[in-house]
């Protein structure tokens, strides 16, 4: 069973520095982000009825500093961004550390970073729209749209998004790793990944239990672009990235990053050479992860997610769903997780990490951005960010970091 931290892939990084640029902490919302569109069909509960999320003091924001300095030291990340909002708690915006190493530039909240498997949460929901207005249905097969695919007959789209398929996972095939490695600034095609998984065997039976593999999320890209005719970004932008106005987020046609954007660094496992990967083509990971965002743009896209805003209410019910993942707590729904109450997505890709959730009893958003992508004891930086700012503001809603990541594709 693959454990919560899921990733595109593994790396590992040097250690860096652990400066910090303060910012405000403020009685409200922050650096102004795009609130989501209105017509919710979302019933929030009242704001915090019970103490869910610590108010963010000016004492609360010193003991959040410290942690942040503190988990900085303990898994040499060169750099992180840190949002936590919530209603009638105010709010706590930080960049720590360097977003560059070569020129020691500092972390800002306002840079771009790569989100990795984020990517997810804004593929299936483009697919749910789709089933909103009767396009495709949840439990209609993947080979109606798609031909080839392994059990393709009996494997579904709700199947594919809830990560239940029993694909192997092409991003942990050793060719395409070996291939990755050469030519990591040069295009992958969707059907060249999926030529990765399906020389392997199906691992288990449709719908028989949870394993996380990428290959499901280009399978959904490729079911966008067959019903719509459109290719992927620009389904992504106007079926999800405009309706819920995120005006600093793309899906990328190739290696493009809009500036400002943090260095995001990894390490050559061969060799054990630091490398900087932020021009890395994430065409590699399409549909699974190539994606670019903002801090603002996230805590925005933390509510809009996790309260269905931009889907009807039975659909949204269905996404949130969840199958058991083998950790206590913890279940993953249709392209979205449910940790403790947290409700969102982590991402890796070389480089960069990201976390995104919300907390919907106290209407609160996390959000945690990362310029590297190395393990910590086998753990996933980012989830060492969450339970060191979960500790503080929401201890009875710790985002956990005690389990392993999901294992190398090197």
């Amino acid at each position: 069973m693959k454990p919560l931290r899921i990733r595109l892939r593994r790396t590992c990084v040097a250690a860096a520095a652990a400066s910090v640029l303060i910012a405000p902490v403020t009685a409200g919302a922050a650096y102004g982000a795009p609130a989501p569109p209105r017509s919710a069909p979302y019933a929030a509960p009242s704001p915090d009825p019970d103490g869910e999320f610590a108010r963010l003091t000016p004492a609360v924001a010193e003991k959040l500093d410290a942690a942040v300095r503190q988990t900085m030291r303990e898994t040499k990340v060169p750099g992180v961004i840190v949002g936590l909002w919530a209603p009638g708690k105010g709010s706590y915006v930080r960049a720590f550390g360097v977003a560059d190493q070569a020129t020691g530039a500092r972390m800002k909240p306002g840079l771009s970073m790569r989100i990795g498997s984020e990517t997810k949460t804004f593929t299936v929901t483009a697919l749910l729209r789709l089933v909103d207005r009767g396009k495709v249905a949840l439990d209609d097969p993947i080979g109606k749209y798609v031909a080839g695919v392994p059990n393709g007959d009996s494997i579904t789209l709700r199947q594919l998004a809830g990560m239940r398929s029993g694909l192997y996972n092409y991003s942990e095939d050793p060719d395409f790793d070996k291939a990755l490695q050469t030519r990591a600034e040069q295009p992958f095609t969707p059907e060249q990944l999926l030529a990765y998984s399906f020389k392997h065997p199906v691992q288990f039976a449709p719908g028989e239990r949870f394993e996380y593999s990428n290959t499901n999320l280009i399978l959904v890209g490729l079911v966008l672009e067959k019903v719509t005719g459109r290719p992927l970004r620009e389904i992504i932008t106007q079926e999800v990235l405009k309706p819920a106005e995120l005006r600093h987020t793309l899906f990328p046609r190739g290696a493009e990053f809009p500036e400002p954007h943090a260095q995001g660094y990894t390490v050559q496992p061969a060799s054990g050479e630091v490398v900087d990967a932020t021009d890395w083509n994430p065409s590699w990971a399409w549909a699974a992860g190539a994606m670019v965002s903002t801090l603002e743009d996230l805590r925005s896209w933390a509510r809009t997610l996790a309260t269905g805003t931009l889907l009807e209410p039975a659909t949204q019910a269905e996404r949130l769903k969840t199958t058991p993942i083998g950790i206590p707590g913890a279940g993953y729904g249709l392209g979205i997780f449910d940790v403790e109450g947290w409700i969102g997505h982590n991402g890796s890709i070389p480089g960069y990490e990201s976390l995104t959730v919300y907390l919907p009893q106290a209407r609160a958003a996390m959000v945690v951005l990362l310029n590297t992508d190395v393990l910590k004891d086998g753990k996933e930086p980012s989830a060492f960010f969450g339970e060191a700012l979960t500790s503080i503001v929401t201890p009875a809603h710790v985002y956990p970091a005690e389990h392993p990541a999901a294992p190398s594709t090197r």
